[in-house]
């Protein structure tokens, strides 16, 4: 979600930097702890207590104002219509896409988000029908924060915003160039400062992408004893697997050893 906010909310970003910067960072565990030691750096959330802290605020949020929006546009939007919002934003996104695909080096995938747009803002009216996928080119969607993964940048600390919700500090660098560099709302936008559109395209991408995770994120609630820690580990996990642009993940290293069940065996003699 965090890649899809528009420049208009991004711009308070220095607020929330200095809030963090007071904040204070989680205590690493003693050397003696191993095990504390791994999980520390597996979750590698080193503000833990500023995250869970917005992470409570976020959720007031939810319960207060986002939810009950949610809930109605579920309940009032049947789904064809809320599909066609989301191939909408998708559409009008692809900009960032292409320019990231370039920045990654894949020509394949630039040339593949060209035609996507062409054929879904002509015959799929703006884009509110995704026609390229029924013609054998589906949805893909690259951002700033993949091309720096891309490039070598490490994830930097795990991260929890109000709103903006879970990221990482390279993500949420790479939401910032997305949005004032890549967004076409962004270039609308410049010198020209129509406020209402900016809140009506944020308001349009938060709803969208709330209603299409709030099942998913209260299934992770219902059955987790740790929300937030579920949430983190569900986060790392998919934006891995986005960066890897769907691919298997790489098996881990393990050395041969006794406690490596591929470790070779001696010849019986």
């Amino acid at each position: 979600m965090l890649s899809r906010i528009p420049s208009s909310t991004i711009r308070r970003i220095p607020v929330l930097a200095l809030a963090i910067v007071l904040s204070g960072c989680a205590t690493k565990p003693p050397a003696s702890d191993p095990a504390a030691v791994a999980a520390f750096a597996e979750s590698n959330d080193q503000l833990e207590p500023f995250n869970r802290a917005m992470f409570k605020v976020d959720q007031g949020i939810d319960a207060v104002l986002t939810r009950p929006i949610v809930s109605t546009y579920r309940s009032i939007i049947p789904d064809p219509a809320r599909r066609g919002v989301t191939n909408f934003l998708r559409n009008l996104r692809s900009p960032i896409t292409f320019a990231n695909s370039l920045l990654q080096g894949n020509v394949d995938r630039a040339g593949q988000t060209i035609g996507r747009f062409v054929v879904n803002s002509t015959f799929g009216i703006l884009g509110f029908a995704d026609i390229a996928a029924d013609l054998g080119t589906p949805y893909q969607y690259e951002d700033f924060g993949q091309t720096l993964a891309k490039w070598g940048v490490g994830d930097g600390s795990y991260l929890y915003v109000p709103v903006f919700g879970p990221m990482s500090i390279r993500d949420g660098a790479g939401m910032l160039v997305d949005n004032f560099a890549f967004d076409p709302v962004t270039w609308y936008s410049y010198g020209k400062n129509p406020a209402w559109v900016d809140w009506a395209y944020f308001g349009a991408l938060y709803v969208d992408v709330k209603a299409s995770t709030m099942p998913a994120t209260d299934e992770l609630k219902a059955s987790s004893i740790d929300y937030y820690a579920a949430l983190r580990a569900a986060y790392r996990q998919n934006r891995a697997k986005e960066i890897r642009n769907g691919a298997p993940a790489p098996a881990p290293f393990m050395p041969a050893g006794e406690d490596d069940p591929f470790a070779a065996v001696p010849a019986k003699k």
